[in-house]
């Protein structure tokens, strides 16, 4: 199936330094992701030619989340790094890549993501701020699944730390099952 080209993503000088060698790119967010009142980022990479590499089922080419924190001087800085919080380019079946985008909001994150074929299928992971552990931890993982055709069938299954207990941002793995 052939990929969607995706879309230049302009990138700040004083960001350009976190894009690691044979990556580029796929999404640049900006928020204040720990309630400092600073433009913190979350850069999403992926590898150069992945839709060549990737195998959903035996090798999917991964691509790695950063948080990076605005400091008073305007520089960034490294605060989380995940390989395991957005699915891979052809993980979303016949609807291709299933990447859809970052959302910020008041020191919370969300990976977003839609795919599938005539069933189809929406994935949400958001992860919340910790000022007293200056970490995110996941807040909840949900998402639907319903027949396109028809949009009947919803079905709407949603996670919570209830379900999960506290999980750190670095140790969340979106290619494991869901509990």
């Amino acid at each position: 199936m052939a990929q969607t080209p995706k879309l230049v993503v302009t990138v700040p000088a004083n960001l350009k330094g976190f894009v690691l060698k044979g990556y580029d790119v796929l999404d640049l967010t900006k928020g204040d992701l720990n309630r400092d009142n600073y433009p913190d980022a979350i850069m999403v990479l992926y590898k150069k030619g992945e839709e060549k590499t990737s195998d959903v089922i035996s090798h999917p080419e991964k691509r790695p989340l950063l948080i990076l924190i605005c400091q008073p001087n305007k520089t960034y800085k490294l605060a989380g790094r995940s390989e395991n919080a957005v699915y891979c380019v052809d993980c979303g079946g016949q609807m291709g890549d299933p990447f859809t985008g970052i959302t910020i909001k008041n020191g919370y994150f969300s990976v977003e993501h839609y795919g599938g074929s005539a069933w189809r299928w929406t994935r949400i992971v958001t992860f919340k701020y910790s000022a007293l552990d200056k970490n995110w931890f996941l807040f909840k993982d949900g998402g639907e699944r319903f027949y396109a055709i028809t949009h009947e069938e919803v079905k709407t299954k949603v996670s919570t730390v209830k379900n999960f207990g506290r999980v750190p941002f670095e140790n969340f793995d979106i290619y494991k099952d869901k509990k």
